[in-house]
């Protein structure tokens, strides 16, 4: 298990965004493949999460991610689960199913194999907001497979916290 700077760099970037989305009123889910909750684990850790989070969905198979967020079966069928649109279907699809204003998606690979294709390491992120706004993080990962988990709730609440800093940003000048 990685310990010391992945962890504690994610426990503080989920307190950071959990401050941010209280203080802007807003809620957000979580749609999760191959971090399997660690994410939501992550949000929920501090007291008072739950005046932010909604709640999440850890879609580790591939047709869960059709079935219970919405993620065409065609897209599945024709680029496997680790992609790019994926990622973004798993997003929206979490958002409406949970009724938060932002809905956060990780799918990829942590390995030991590759699959679809993909490398180890390989990783989507997307994030849906208000207004159907999708913004995208894809990376590439080093390290075991913990640590590209860890590394990957690091990144995704990471884009999470810079989208919700911007839009202060925009509602405060």
């Amino acid at each position: 298990m990685v310990t010391g700077g992945t962890t504690g760099e994610a426990a503080a970037e989920a307190a950071r965004v959990l401050a941010l989305l209280v203080e802007g009123g807003a809620t957000v889910s979580v749609a999760e493949s191959l971090t399997g909750g660690l994410i939501g684990a992550t949000l929920t850790a501090p007291a008072g999460a739950s005046a932010a989070f909604r709640g999440g969905v850890v879609a580790y198979a591939t047709d869960l991610k059709a079935g219970l967020l919405g993620v065409p079966a065609d897209l599945l069928a024709r680029e496997g689960a680790v992609h790019p649109d994926v990622a973004a279907a798993m997003a929206r699809g979490v958002r409406e199913l949970t009724k938060a204003d932002y809905g956060l998606a990780v799918t990829g690979v942590a390995g030991p194999d590759p699959q679809d294709g993909r490398p180890v390491g390989t990783v989507h992120i997307a994030l849906a907001g208000p207004g159907n706004r999708i913004r995208h993080c894809d990376i590439v990962l080093d390290g075991g497979r913990d640590q590209i988990r860890w590394e990957t709730c690091r990144a995704a609440l990471s884009l999470l916290r810079g989208v919700l800093e911007a839009n202060m940003g925009e509602h405060s000048g």
